[in-house]
C-alpha cells in the first residue's frame, strides 16, 4: 500500500512540476509544451510498486526464517 501510494504522490508531484516549468518557460517567452506520456506514467508506476515489493519481501521473508527466540536474544 506504502509503494502504491508513493507511486501516486510521484506521479503527481512530477506532473506538477512539469507543468509549472512549463508556466514558468511560458512566461519567460519560451514556447514549452505540457505533454505527459502515459507509457512513460505507467513504466514509472510500475517500477515504483515493483522496487517497493522487492525491497519489502525480501527482509520479511529472510526474517520469517529466524527462530524467534534466537532472533529475541540479538535484540
Amino acid at each position: 500500500m506504502i509503494c502504491l501510494m508513493g507511486g501516486i504522490i510521484g506521479i503527481l508531484l512530477g506532473a506538477g512540476v512539469s507543468y509549472i516549468a512549463s508556466l514558468v518557460a511560458a512566461g519567460l517567452g519560451y514556447e514549452w509544451s505540457f505533454i505527459i506520456s502515459p507509457a512513460s506514467v505507467i513504466i514509472a508506476f510500475i517500477f515504483s510498486v515493483a522496487i517497493g515489493v522487492i525491497f519489502g519481501t525480501y527482509p520479511a521473508l529472510k526474517a520469517s526464517r529466524l527462530d524467534p527466540i534466537s532472533a529475541l536474544r540479538y535484540e
